[in-house]
């Protein structure tokens, strides 16, 4: 091979391996510019200065892919300044026309449900999920999450979903946590998203799925009113709001245990 092929072939490979190389850049530029749309979608900084959301509606749960309970339901949340790979939110959950039969209660200290026996703490492991399952919601890194350091996005292309044409990103923080997103090409908002976490029982995987559908405008921002959860391939709940209101001003005595109840012993 003479001197000038050889040189062609060189520059060849060269210009391949810097090829696959853009390409991997590309992807990761990629993912991130699906994300910044879908959070234009939602609102762009109108979504960004939300502080707290009240959605009321129906709640279903199952058990087995079996309907095991539903309630009209409101779910209280409430953002706070954000802690890198730590949850920084509040939530409520009231059950009941009258809202008094009872709340499920989640904040920085700990989780209980309360009823008119008292208020129990949590099991450790439900209250870990819940954690985990908040922290990897696509609407919380959204709004809590996006400049938390050794955040990473990378797009798996583009595929269609129930017949939706959709971009799919992979994101992936610090811990090494990853969610896998399914955005609208059309409306750029999020229609799914997965992960997987570690079955403590068996050693095994669990996944769990959430659907976002029937967005509607509420204080400046787009919403999901139909949300379902999936854990391997069983429902395990929806919600279906028929309200949903923003930046209401919670206050911090619907985020706290009333200082008359009584506290229950944790189930062991």
């Amino acid at each position: 091979m003479t001197a000038k092929p050889r040189l062609f072939c060189l520059l060849a490979c060269a210009a391949l391996a810097g090829g696959l190389w853009a390409q991997e850049e590309t992807r990761q530029q990629r993912g991130k510019r699906v994300v910044d749309e879908a959070l234009a979608a939602l609102g762009g900084d109108a979504f960004l200065r939300v502080e707290d959301r009240v959605e009321a509606g129906r709640a279903y749960s199952f058990y087995n892919a079996q309907l095991s309970g539903l309630s009209v339901a409101t779910v209280y949340t409430r953002y706070l300044v954000p802690v890198p790979g730590k949850l920084a939110m509040r939530e409520r959950e009231n059950f009941g026309k009258k809202q008094d039969e009872g709340f499920v209660l989640f904040n920085e200290n700990g989780a209980w449900e309360v009823n008119y026996h008292g208020a129990k703490p949590i099991e450790d492991e439900r209250f870990k999920n819940y954690q985990e399952s908040e922290l990897l919601n696509i609407f919380y890194i959204l709004r809590q999450r996006l400049s938390e350091p050794g955040l990473s996005f990378y797009s798996q292309g583009s595929d269609v979903f129930e017949n939706q044409p959709v971009e799919i990103v992979d994101i992936t923080d610090a811990d090494g946590r990853t969610v896998t997103v399914y955005f609208s090409k059309f409306t750029k908002l999020p229609l799914r998203q997965s992960f997987r976490r570690r079955n403590p029982t068996y050693g095994d995987f669990d996944t769990e799925v959430t659907a976002f559908a029937k967005y509607r405008s509420t204080g400046g921002i787009e919403w999901p009113y139909d949300i379902r959860r999936e854990r391997n391939g069983d429902k395990i709940f929806e919600m279906y709001s028929e309200s949903v209101e923003i930046n209401q001003s919670l206050g911090d005595e619907l985020f706290t245990l009333p200082a008359d109840v009584k506290l229950l012993p944790k189930d062991k």
